[in-house]
């Protein structure tokens, strides 16, 4: 009996989750349907000999038209709360929406522009790509093809996914 209950307490927090933290529940659409996306074909040259590797940005085809994503087809977000290449998601934030990391310059694959690509340094010290001078993030329960967050409020802000221009999905 108590597998059963704790498995019905675990399937309710699941259920619960949704974007992000629960802190701005009451600012999510949860009647959203998943978007999906069609990842393209990788395209990327490879990187000269001496060049350190660097994040992949591509476009991919998506419910909400094409979208920049990572080399899996992964999609980026915009916060639309910073208003310059700095980035102001950290702790909680920065778990619920990682930031796009990189240890080299990006590269622009298929479709993504490459006069657009750059990168901001995190107060860690790590790269943060940015597209069009926003920083770039994932949404922790996002999988290639998937995009489950789309204009929500979170953190003080929306969260939107790029167009291959660098403005949001609005």
């Amino acid at each position: 009996m108590r597998r059963i209950a704790a498995f019905g307490l675990l399937a309710t927090a699941l259920l619960a989750s949704g974007c992000g933290s629960g802190d701005n529940a009451e600012e999510r659409d949860g009647g959203r349907p998943e978007a999906t996306m069609k990842p393209s074909p990788p395209s990327a040259p490879p990187p000269s000999a001496d060049a350190k590797p660097g994040r992949t940005v591509k476009v991919v085809d998506s419910d909400y038209g094409p979208v920049i994503a990572d080399e899996t087809g992964e999609a980026f977000y915009l916060f639309d709360k910073e208003r310059s290449p700095r980035p102001e998601c950290f702790g909680e934030c920065a778990v619920a929406w990682p930031p796009v990391l990189t240890k080299g310059e990006p590269r622009a694959g298929k479709g993504a522009e490459a006069r657009l690509l750059g990168t901001t340094r995190r107060p860690d010290g790590k790269l943060q790509v940015t597209y069009a001078g926003h920083p770039l993030y994932y949404y922790v329960d996002d999988s290639p093809g998937v995009i489950l967050c789309h204009n929500v409020s979170e953190f003080g802000g929306l969260w939107l996914v790029v167009t291959p221009g660098g403005a949001p999905v609005i």
